[in-house]
């Protein structure tokens, strides 16, 4: 009986991944991961008491991305990300190279901002919009589009509060937010400057010399998924960048509050939560729309998969799978920092590649939290995890979500690339620069933290 709940558990683990990266019908990813869940609780993989677990682990990081994605479809009302592409167009000054970098640029600070599912549903059809109508062709499309997404995915490393899986993470290490940041940001940051300058050198023989700078009207169109209101449009454009700016920087100071938060051990979730009431307030008060919308906008299937899919991967550890994983993981871990860092992030590179970022993560940290390690090695070792997690994974399309989706939208917006495409430009790009993040890593971690988290 005790092998066939095994066989079972694991079955429904391949079968639940197999669905939501097919997706058949379009069908959504919670779909498959509620039933997965129901069928591990019913052959007793999970129990009752251990569902409690997972609902206290999940829940403050799915409240704040919650709350995050609501402040993003408020600033879309606004009509913040079109004017955003209208000058990041004007920026550009006719430059292809110099529209390359600011693509890049907005879409790190587009996931530091909110996140890197909502950096890709929201950029990606407004970069669609803004190159098709500087009439680019599709292959002087791929390099703004690619690196915008490689970018836009990666860029949840650095601050673990942009990526719910990273959240969820967390809460499993017993890590504040703000020490993962301090640890993980400059390490992860340095990365992504060299994963862009790579892709700068893959793509720079097929990026235009010129682009158009007349691009306006971007805000009036209703292309985009999310519906735009048209209620500011009447003022004067100086009075709109003002207002602009203005609720730019309350979100900075939204995302600030929550490090704070963390440091003087006050709930991320609460001070998300506060910025987005704040943020529903404003857009109450200025545009006269009320917040009842939100209710239908909101993608609360998130919460739905998060939790479905963690209940699977807590069944797979309850039947032994983390046990296994020690025995093959140990090594990797014990000994060197250095050889940690390396071993465990292209461990998780593989797994995120093979099965999807999200299991992959979930599994690899409970394994590390199931080793008896020292804190130092604990910290390092999920960090590399989130390294081979957010970056490694995107070596191939399947390796996130937020990848599937952005190859959906970008057919939609009719610019063509095929997986072999994407693999023949990642191969080359993703494998050295996820190396070289985790060793700069190690060598950040271990000249500014290691005496600390020795003590």
């Amino acid at each position: 009986m005790q092998n066939l709940t095994v066989w079972l558990t694991i079955f429904t683990f391949l079968a639940t991944l197999v669905l939501i990266l097919w997706r058949p019908k379009g069908m959504n990813e919670a779909i498959p991961a509620s039933i997965g869940a129901i069928i591990v609780v019913l052959i007793g993989s999970v129990s009752i008491s251990d569902l409690g677990i997972i609902s206290n682990t999940i829940s403050g990081a799915a409240i704040t991305i919650m709350a995050t994605i609501v402040m993003a479809i408020v600033l879309e009302s606004f009509g913040f990300f079109n004017w955003m592409a209208e000058k990041l167009a004007e920026r550009a000054k006719g430059s292809g190279v110099r529209l390359f970098w600011y693509v890049n640029l907005l879409c790190f600070l587009m996931t530091l901002f909110f996140n890197n599912d909502g950096s890709i549903l929201i950029t990606t059809p407004i970069l669609v919009m803004l190159l098709n109508n500087m009439g680019l062709e599709n292959r002087q499309k791929i390099p703004y589009l690619l690196s915008g997404a490689l970018i836009a995915t990666a860029s949840s490393a650095p601050i673990g509060v942009s990526n719910i899986v990273n959240l969820i993470a967390l809460k499993i290490v017993h890590m504040d937010l703000w020490l993962h940041t301090a640890m993980m940001f400059v390490p992860a940051t340095t990365g992504l400057l060299l994963l862009t300058w790579l892709l700068y050198l893959r793509f720079r023989k097929i990026l235009p010399e010129t682009v158009p700078t007349n691009v306006s009207g971007l805000s009036r169109s209703t292309d985009h998924p999310l519906k735009i209101n048209k209620g500011i449009q009447h003022e004067s454009e100086k009075a709109r960048s003002r207002f602009m700016r203005n609720v730019l920087l309350f979100v900075f100071a939204v995302r600030c509050s929550l490090f704070v938060a963390s440091f003087v051990n006050i709930p991320v979730s609460l001070m998300a939560v506060i910025g987005s009431l704040v943020l529903l307030g404003w857009r109450w008060a200025y545009l006269k729309q009320s917040p009842a919308d939100m209710l239908k906008k909101t993608p609360w299937y998130i919460i739905v998969f998060a939790f479905g899919m963690y209940t699977i991967i807590y069944g797979l550890n309850n039947i032994g799978l983390t046990d296994w994983l020690i025995t093959f993981m140990r090594p990797m871990v014990e000994g060197s920092l250095l050889h940690a860092s390396v071993m465990m992030g292209t461990l998780l590179t593989v797994l995120s590649n093979i099965f999807n970022n999200h299991p992959a993560l979930m599994v690899g940290t409970l394994t590390l939290m199931n080793m008896d390690l020292s804190l130092l090695e604990l910290k390092i070792a999920y960090l590399a995890n989130v390294i081979g997690s957010d970056m490694g994974s995107l070596l191939l399309p399947m390796g996130t979500l937020a990848t599937l989706m952005w190859m959906h939208i970008i057919r939609k917006g009719k610019v063509m690339l095929s997986w072999l495409e994407y693999i023949k430009i990642t191969v080359v790009v993703i494998p050295p620069a996820t190396l070289f993040t985790l060793v700069i890593l190690y060598y950040w971690v271990n000249w500014l933290f290691a005496g600390t988290l020795q003590q």
